[in-house]
């Protein structure tokens, strides 16, 4: 008897087809425009100047949409039957990884609610094990997590008693949960009540017990083992065992780099490689819970099928967020990368690791594929002095078979000295070994390095959301994330690591094209701020830049403008979005582009020559009450955004200022066949921008300060 499927991957034929046929069509009307234009600019019968900074903006739009089309060329789709898996004796174990690092800007019981979750994974308890790295050194959250323990004590017999899918509590006891509540008996909503009243016992304790919240930024390393199944839970049922949950809390030190993120899982690496060792982990941000418990068999799937495991380094798992509205004016949940670019990706050699969500077969931070003894021949040298770690680096197959041991007195001494500032100095660690220092986003870069190393990723996408988290509500926030990403991925770009040489000569041309788009794009902000600037100018002075509307020519910029809007509406409801989203993100790219991007950009331009420094800018993910009714509202929040938002108003201010006189110069002078294409651009921009504009209007009714 064959071995049963467990899981299939199906090319979206319909998708793949129209988009090769577009890429043909698009990239003609495109070379045409280039001719059109390099031709006019050599027979000097244009605007030299003006017409050359727009060509060289149509030049990098060009390249960018190059770099697209390698998305487009291969999309598909998978699913899974975890029901054809084997026992659970035969699961390998899996450590869950949980980070954060600011109680104040990340909630102490939001992080409890992500800790939670992952204890409540459907999967062997004496094979799961949860760790939480906190960068903060908190008092409180260390108290929370032993809070959060003696909650867990009745909140996961519940939950596997009567087969609870929202395993995050919070979410169960919330609007989220109402679906799953509502098919309850009087019954069941007896014991409900109780274990709500100790989840409100639990809040209060956190919320009231006056512990000091504040960052400790000198401490040595603290961990504390809150949960040990062996000692606690011996003679427990497998509805009460609870598995193995500790605390971690690294040396931090003014005079030691910290590495931040990145520094982070490289402690709870060699942590947790010494108490549980498993071979896999799961990684997850710590506002990002567990919504489906079945997620670890899920991307078991995949890491057992014996012809796809000896390659797979990661899968996958879209970021889903609950708190997106029917109106996301601040495209949060970024449906191009998660429904579009990520299935595109996984029909080449697999997606970009996004930075949560995502289980990671540890072997793969340590070596090439096929190669297991690559860097255990001078393990010392490589992995640092600890014996103890280094030999669990030969025995992390053990755990295939059965769990982690009772972690004892010198177990945990030896953990503290893994998670010292010291340990990791004249060792490989962040360079080949583990997440990699040289960049700041710490997943998306690793994901590229295994890549590039020989190992595939896989992308699930299933209907239920396994993780769902909290996206930003307010254009700060937004802006200062994607700041953040478009600085460290120029970088990259223009480094060493750079996909379009390093990476084309590890990987095929479409992967290194997808890697390469992501390190490129936020230069769009320099086509889009030319395109924004001087053809309004133009217009404002009456010089055309653009063929006459009964040119012949002028048909090819058209064209090409209505291909691009169709194929990105396209691509909108063909992923389950509708004109609304479309029109949404169509706006918020060029927002973002102008002000973000472009800041990125400068940041990393900064860093280059060594006047600007590497910082890790943490978003804030506590919610304001009064930005989340803005935003569910569709209004825009531009409140602590007025530097990010300068370049954008300057833009608005010009196109409107230019809008106005060059329509009255062409009203007046009757040239509207030779200026229709910088009339209609100027439009569109001011139609776009037209939230812009209004928070410049003061409100009426407002108090002056």
């Amino acid at each position: 008897m064959g071995a049963l499927t467990l899981h299939t991957c199906t090319v979206q034929q319909t998708r793949l087809t129209i988009n090769r046929v577009h890429s043909f069509f698009h990239f003609t009307a495109i070379l045409a425009l280039l001719y059109y234009r390099i031709s006019h600019l050599i027979h000097g019968d244009v605007p030299v100047f003006a017409c050359g900074l727009l060509t060289a903006s149509e030049l990098l739009f060009t390249f960018i949409w190059i770099l697209t089309q390698a998305f487009r060329w291969r999309p598909v789709v998978r699913s899974v039957k975890p029901e054809n898996l084997r026992r659970n004796q035969e699961f390998p174990g899996v450590d869950v990884l949980i980070c954060t690092a600011d109680p104040k800007k990340e909630p102490v019981i939001e992080v409890m609610n992500t800790v939670l979750s992952s204890m409540a994974l459907d999967y062997p308890p004496e094979k799961l094990a949860v760790y939480l790295s906190d960068d903060g050194g908190s008092a409180l959250t260390l108290y929370a997590m032993r809070e959060a323990c003696s909650f867990a004590r009745s909140w996961l017999p519940f939950c596997r008693k009567y087969g609870i899918k929202t395993r995050c509590p919070e979410a169960y006891f919330s609007s989220l949960g109402d679906d799953e509540r509502l098919l309850w008996g009087d019954e069941i909503k007896e014991v409900e009540e109780k274990i709500k009243a100790k989840y409100e016992l639990f809040k209060r304790n956190v919320e009231k017990c006056g512990i000091d919240d504040s960052v400790a930024h000198n401490r040595p390393p603290h961990i504390e083992v809150i949960h040990d199944i062996n000692k606690h839970g011996g003679n427990e049922d497998d509805q009460t065992k609870m598995p193995l949950l500790v605390y971690v809390s690294r040396e931090k030190r003014p005079s030691y780099p910290h590495r931040f993120k990145a520094g982070a899982l490289n402690a709870l690496l060699r942590v947790s490689g010494i108490m549980s060792n498993a071979p896999y982990i799961l990684v997850l941000d710590c506002d990002m819970y567990c919504n489906d418990p079945s997620s670890a068999k899920q991307a078991m799937c995949f890491h057992l099928d014996p012809n796809k495991s000896s390659s797979l380094s990661f899968v996958q798992f879209p970021q889903i967020f609950y708190n997106v509205s029917k109106n996301d004016i601040y495209d949060g949940q970024a449906r191009s990368a998660f429904k579009t670019k990520y299935q595109g990706m996984d029909g080449l050699r697999g997606p970009v690791c996004s930075g949560t969500g995502y289980y990671l077969k540890k072997q793969s931070l340590y070596c090439s594929p096929n190669k297991e003894d690559e860097f255990l021949h001078e393990a010392q040298k490589n992995f640092g002095f600890s014996s103890k770690f280094n030999a669990s680096l030969k025995g992390s197959n053990e755990q295939h078979i059965k769990g982690y041991g009772t972690i004892s007195y010198e177990t945990l001494e030896e953990a503290k000295i893994l998670a010292t500032c010291t340990f990791e100095q004249n060792t490989r660690w962040g360079k080949e070994i583990g997440y990699s220092y040289d960049c700041l986003l710490e997943s998306t870069f690793i994901g590229y390095l295994l890549q590039c190393k020989g190992w595939e990723s896989v992308y699930l996408y299933p209907k239920r959301p396994c993780f769902l988290g909290c996206t930003t509500i307010d254009m700060k926030d937004a802006m200062v994330q994607l700041m953040k990403w478009a600085s460290e991925l120029v970088q990259v770009g223009f480094s060493r690591f750079s996909p379009l040489t390093y990476g084309m000569s590890r990987m095929s041309i479409l992967q290194s094209m997808c890697y390469a788009y992501f390190a490129f794009t936020h230069l769009n902000c320099v086509a889009v701020i030319l395109y924004g600037t001087i053809p309004q100018l133009c217009f404002f002075t009456g010089i055309p830049l653009y063929p006459k509307v009964s040119d012949p020519w002028f048909p090819v910029f058209g064209i090409i403008f209505m291909s691009s809007v169709c194929q990105h509406l396209y691509e909108v409801l063909s992923s389950g979005g509708s004109v609304r989203t479309w029109w949404n993100e169509q706006r918020i790219w060029i927002i973002k582009t102008v002000t973000a991007c472009l800041f990125g950009c400068i940041d990393a331009l900064l860093k280059r020559l060594g006047i600007a420094k590497a910082t890790f800018r943490l978003t804030n993910k506590a919610i304001d009450q009064e930005k989340l009714e803005k935003y569910e509202k569709g209004k825009f929040d531009f409140e602590g955004a007025k530097m990010f938002m300068i370049p954008l108003r300057v833009l608005v201010v010009l196109n409107v200022v230019c809008f106005i006189v060059g329509l009255k110069r062409m009203v007046t002078e009757r040239n509207f066949e030779e200026m229709f294409g910088q009339f209609f651009l100027s439009s569109f921009i001011l139609v776009v921008s037209y939230p812009i504009l209004e928070g410049m209007v003061p409100k009426r009714g407002k108090s002056k300060q």
